[in-house]
């Protein structure tokens, strides 16, 4: 069987259980943590395929991974699952989906700022909320300072891209004076 539809079927079982014991907002912070654990610690992946390793010690570092001793007992007792029937090379997979479906159900959408200097929170607050009425949605938002925009900003969400930087803009008369 494919490895995206088993991680798409344990994630939305792992979802409906978590949205029926209302923990869905603590298991999605968990499930996003695990994620970036695998992307962060790149020896996570080749430690849980180690068929060498015990169960044992798997389900203590994908636990720690969670949160540790503050991991949800739903989180916890989904990697113990995951691990009985074997499927732990998919636990990544699996996490990445659950964060996926739970945005889709709780309308989230994710959004990126990017000036050349620090915003105050103020400034931030008012595009995240530009794009919240804009999109009718909630939106997760990333400040990001890139000094090389020189100046203004650059807006992402969803499928939407605002480039209001200086650095565009010099290269738009840049390109217009070319020609």
């Amino acid at each position: 069987m494919d490895i995206g539809v088993i991680s798409v079927r344990y994630a939305r079982a792992l979802l409906k259980s978590a949205t029926d014991a209302k923990v869905e907002d603590v298991v999605y912070q968990e499930m996003q943590l695990l994620a970036k654990s695998y992307v962060e610690v790149t020896q996570l992946r080749q430690t849980i395929d180690n068929p060498m390793l015990s169960k044992d010690k798997k389900e203590l570092l994908l636990v720690t991974a969670v949160g540790g001793d503050n991991a949800s007992p739903l989180s916890k007792a989904f990697i113990a699952l995951v691990l009985k029937e074997d499927r732990e090379n998919m636990v990544q997979f699996m996490a990445n989906s659950y964060v996926t479906l739970y945005r889709k159900q709780k309308n989230v959408i994710r959004g990126k700022l990017t000036t050349a200097v620090a915003v105050a929170p103020e400034t931030e607050q008012k595009m995240r909320h530009m794009v919240e009425s804009k999109t009718q949605g909630t939106v997760e938002f990333e400040t990001e300072v890139n000094p090389d925009i020189i100046g203004g900003f650059v807006l992402e969400y969803d499928t939407f891209r605002m480039d209001a930087s200086v650095k565009s803009k010099l290269n738009s008369i840049l390109n217009t004076l070319r020609k």
